[in-house]
């Protein structure tokens, strides 16, 4: 039997795809890490062939991960959106960039779906870090913390109104919401920062609820919503009563440590089904 066909990792930042290689190369599969350039740290891939690429070389990026054999991807970890002008692309990279088109200058999750479609017509085969690493979508249920009551359950509800008008129009994931007022609203900062204006916001009464949702529609292949211990964190500063997220669609980074800062802090974390905060639901 031939040995078995490397996973390819295109690294963000954060710990997440770490532990994707880590998981992987326990199970006895090579693993192949092209890292992002300005965002996931090339030394912590040192046990793997590894190697940088800055956004303007992806196509070269591409091209390396065939010559290691890789047919199957991976893309995780956090990504700061670069602008269009500092990509400085050679020439190959400008034709990939021409065949990602306009989605280049739209939402996330269009450029997400048009990069997919490269991928496929370059002969990759893209999957979810859920697929390979599992754990990750929490089922619904309150991890942590006492149940949400009757204000924070309908701060919930017009949170997920929220994130799914901001998806729609393809901008955020998160949004956060006290006493029915929209506190703030995730948008390119991504949501540490997001948490971080939030405190100055802050109304008298109980406190507000992070809310975290797909996009409608949106894929599973990459991007979806993360929750980790530095979310908690911002939380606890923002003087947040609790965190909600969509169950089964929301990663939740180093779970344990995730839910212990939550208890300890006294706030709850709930992995909540949509179906259950639809408009007109009652508790």
């Amino acid at each position: 039997m031939g040995a078995a066909e490397p996973l390819g990792i295109i690294a963000g930042g954060g710990g997440l795809p770490v532990r994707i290689a880590e998981a992987v190369a326990a199970s006895g599969r090579p693993v192949v890490v092209a890292v992002l350039d300005g965002h996931g740290d090339a030394q912590a891939y040192g046990a793997y062939p590894s190697r940088s690429f800055r956004w303007g070389l992806v196509a070269q990026l591409l091209v390396w991960l065939k010559a290691q054999g890789v047919r199957q991807l991976v893309l995780a970890g956090t990504v700061s959106r670069p602008s269009i002008l500092s990509l400085r692309p050679d020439a190959a990279g400008m034709k990939l960039l021409a065949r990602v088109g306009r989605a280049a200058f739209s939402g996330d999750d269009s450029i997400l779906r048009a990069v997919m479609k490269v991928l496929d017509e370059e002969g990759f085969e893209v999957l979810g870090a859920q697929e390979v690493l599992a754990g990750l979508l929490p089922p619904a249920a309150l991890l942590a913390g006492a149940a949400p009551d009757e204000l924070a359950r309908a701060d919930i509800q017009r949170g997920i109104a929220v994130c799914r008008a901001l998806g729609i129009a393809d901008v955020g994931q998160g949004c956060v919401v006290q006493h029915g007022l929209v506190l703030a609203v995730e948008a390119i900062e991504g949501t540490d920062a997001m948490l971080a204006r939030c405190g100055p916001l802050h109304r008298e009464g109980p406190g507000g609820v992070l809310v975290k949702c797909l996009k409608p529609g949106q894929s599973r292949l990459a991007d979806l919503p993360t929750i980790g211990p530095r979310t908690v964190d911002g939380a606890i500063s923002a003087g947040l009563r609790g965190l909600a997220f969509e169950a089964n669609g929301t990663i939740l980074l180093e779970r344990e440590a995730t839910i212990a800062r939550a208890a300890a802090a006294g706030i709850f974390l709930l992995a909540f089904d949509p179906a259950e905060y639809n408009e007109g639901t009652t508790a």
